[in-house]
């Protein structure tokens, strides 16, 4: 399999005064690994997650995405992005489904424009991906937790995105919505060949799906779990037990 840097990470460090939040972080993912970040509360994830956005920018060190740097902003139209709140509505917004899974089209076609047939085309395949396409015309807030955050993930997916961040995809879902989104970001990585960068403190739920996980606090550690025996159990770095997930591609 052909590869190529899909986000790098050079001695990175940030200091909010003088606190560190990171302290020279290195971390290379290629192009169609799934990479789960996990760490505890305080740790720097979302620093991290800031700094890849764009919304930060690196004290020390550097950030390229797909080889360009991070403060350039021409990687954006191949990023997308779900935050941790993203399927928080005020009961209020009076937007469809296919409405909010349209916005996600706006990075590319830019400010003032109008949606065409191409971003309608767009949408509907990511809320057909998301499996929730019966639900087009149904306000958002009408929506549980779980059908919310698939349609945020369509909104990500609608952009036609080859990299795809979010933040804690599973906060505040069941067991079975929570298993079903994790079927979903692997189906997205193994059948569409989309990188992914799961941010999340469910080690057990990332390791099922996931190439590669590494550990965040203050300093990266990397746990390569899919090296040994699928089905087994073992212990990262930083004293996490989570099942072994093989994956011969990386």
């Amino acid at each position: 399999m052909n590869s190529f840097p899909a986000v790098e990470i050079n001695n990175l460090s940030f200091t909010y005064g003088c606190h560190p939040v990171l302290k020279e972080v290195s971390l290379t993912i290629m192009s169609g690994e799934a990479v789960g970040i996990t760490g505890p509360n305080g740790a720097g994830k979302t620093t991290l997650i800031n700094l890849l956005l764009g919304r930060l920018h690196p004290q020390d060190g550097e950030i390229k995405i797909f080889g360009m740097g991070v403060s350039s902003g021409k990687w954006r139209q191949r990023l997308g992005y779900v935050s941790q709140k993203a399927a928080q509505f005020n009961q209020a917004f009076p937007a469809s489904v296919l409405e909010v899974a349209l916005s996600g089209r706006a990075a590319r076609i830019g400010l003032f424009r109008g949606y065409g047939p191409d971003d309608y085309q767009a949408a509907e395949r990511a809320l057909e991906t998301v499996e929730m396409s019966s639900y087009k015309n149904t306000l958002i807030t009408r929506l549980s937790g779980g059908q919310q955050q698939r349609v945020m993930i369509a909104r990500a997916l609608a952009a036609d995105p080859d990299l795809l961040i979010m933040d804690e995809p599973t906060v505040g879902v069941d067991k079975f919505t929570k298993k079903k989104l994790y079927s979903l970001l692997k189906s997205l990585n193994r059948e569409m060949n989309m990188t992914l960068v799961i941010v999340s403190h469910d080690i057990e739920g990332v390791a099922g799906f996931c190439t590669r996980q590494v550990c965040l606090n203050l300093q990266l550690c990397t746990c390569n779990s899919w090296s040994t025996t699928p089905g087994s159990i073992v212990t990262d770095n930083c004293g996490g037990l989570f099942p072994v997930y093989s994956d011969s591609r990386f």
